[in-house]
């Protein structure tokens, strides 16, 4: 168990490629899982193009991937919640270095982002989960959704969107979702009143036809300046939550709306309560794609190009 096989950056400018490296060492507060299934997210490109190297150190060769569901391997001192043999999932928090990643046999989680995953969630499901789930249940916190509320989820048809939709139904919020026709079926199922089709035309015309005086929230996982969210949309008034960095506060302002950008913390506290709902189907996890390790390219070249309907997942080791 020396060397493993992981889809990583051998070094700054280098492209992805899929070979042997050490497997890590076990240190201080860390848990080493043997990686069933890990789960791809947007940022996994933006670490493969060197988008992050100006924010943060990165310790080459950088291995992709953030989520990961598995078997305990190890465990680090001061670890007490998780055994060795153990069915786990969790997360790859985003602190420096930028160096180990869930997208090989196996890896390195900090013990407080790894929590115990419950008998009736697949390794798959679990991998899915960590930061869109936490992600999603962040975005929804902030908008705080209340029964006859009227909520738009721009930027719906992904794994983030799948999530939020289903977490402000379930609080009672009506949803609007942005999506395209394919999604539309889907999104409905999962909670969502009515899907707009944000290629048939401006969003913020479609909903203010429904909606004349707005909608009272919005959830943005989609468009990185404010030109590319639907402000117009909301109330007067009206709360925005956004994962994307985008509107800035001067925008939200003008605007006259409050505002919150939302960064994921999939820390254990945040991502056990989402693997029980999803165990006992109160949360859906839908898993568009599932592919080997030695397709990883595919899965992130699909989300690069939003292309990517649900979740796609890496299988590892069995």
């Amino acid at each position: 168990m020396s060397s493993m096989k992981a889809l990583h950056v051998p070094a700054s400018g280098q492209p992805l490629r899929v070979g042997e490296l050490r497997v890590p060492e076990v240190t201080d507060s860390t848990v080493l899982v043997r990686v069933k299934a890990a789960g791809l997210n947007p940022i996994d490109n933006a670490i493969a193009a060197g988008m992050l190297e100006q924010m943060m150190p990165h310790e080459y060769p950088v291995v992709l991937g953030r989520d990961a569901a598995g078997v305990v391997e190890a465990v680090g001192a001061s670890v007490d919640h998780v055994k060795v043999g153990d069915e786990v999932f969790g997360h790859i928090l985003l602190v420096p270095p930028i160096h180990q990643g869930t997208l090989a046999e196996y890896a390195l989680l900090p013990a407080a982002a790894v929590a115990a995953k419950p008998a009736g969630l697949d390794f798959v499901k679990a991998a899915a989960l960590p930061l869109a789930g936490a992600a999603a249940s962040a975005a929804v916190d902030a908008v705080g959704p209340q029964p006859g509320k009227v909520v738009l989820v721009n930027g719906a048809g992904g794994g983030v969107g799948s999530f939020a939709v289903q977490l402000l139904a379930a609080r009672g919020a009506t949803v609007v979702a942005t999506g395209v026709a394919a999604d539309r079926e889907r999104l409905m199922q999962l909670g969502a009143s009515s899907v707009v089709d944000y290629t048939a035309g401006s969003v913020v015309e479609q909903v203010r036809a429904v909606y004349p005086d707005g909608v009272d929230a919005l959830v943005n996982l989609a468009g990185f300046s404010a030109a590319d969210v639907p402000l117009s949309a909301v109330r007067t008034r009206g709360t925005v939550a956004s994962l994307t960095g985008a509107p800035d506060d001067q925008a939200l302002a003008a605007s006259g709306l409050a505002g919150h950008s939302i960064m994921a913390m999939p820390v254990r506290e945040a991502i056990a309560p989402l693997a029980e709902q999803a165990a006992k189907g109160t949360l859906k996890v839908h898993v568009a794609t599932v592919l080997p390790l030695d397709q990883a390219a595919e899965g992130l070249a699909a989300i690069a190009a939003g292309t990517a309907h649900g979740k796609i997942v890496l299988t590892g080791s069995d």
